[in-house]
């Protein structure tokens, strides 16, 4: 026979239990992240950058620091300078 606490305890209803919440927020708190990164995402972009050479601002000694990316991991990589192309 049941006692009065047990049946108490099945008829409360479900969100009354701690062990609900605990279970639901952790799927609520990703699901939340989820839409703050889309949001940080969608409102953040990067501007575009023109991809025109700008050599009338140029120096003629820039060195590495306008080498393309390519370039430039390759001379972090190796210790090598990229060869200078020569436009006349």
């Amino acid at each position: 026979m049941p006692t009065h606490s047990s049946s108490a305890l099945q008829q409360r209803p479900w969100w009354t239990h701690g062990h609900v919440w605990l279970i639901i927020s952790g799927p609520l708190v990703v699901v939340i992240a989820g839409f703050v990164t889309f949001y940080l995402a969608a409102n953040g972009q990067d501007p575009v950058l023109s991809t025109q050479e700008v050599t009338a601002q140029t120096p003629k000694d820039a060195g590495i620091s306008l080498a393309p990316a390519v370039q430039a991991r390759n001379h972090a990589a190796t210790g090598e300078l990229p060869a200078q192309n020569s436009k006349k």
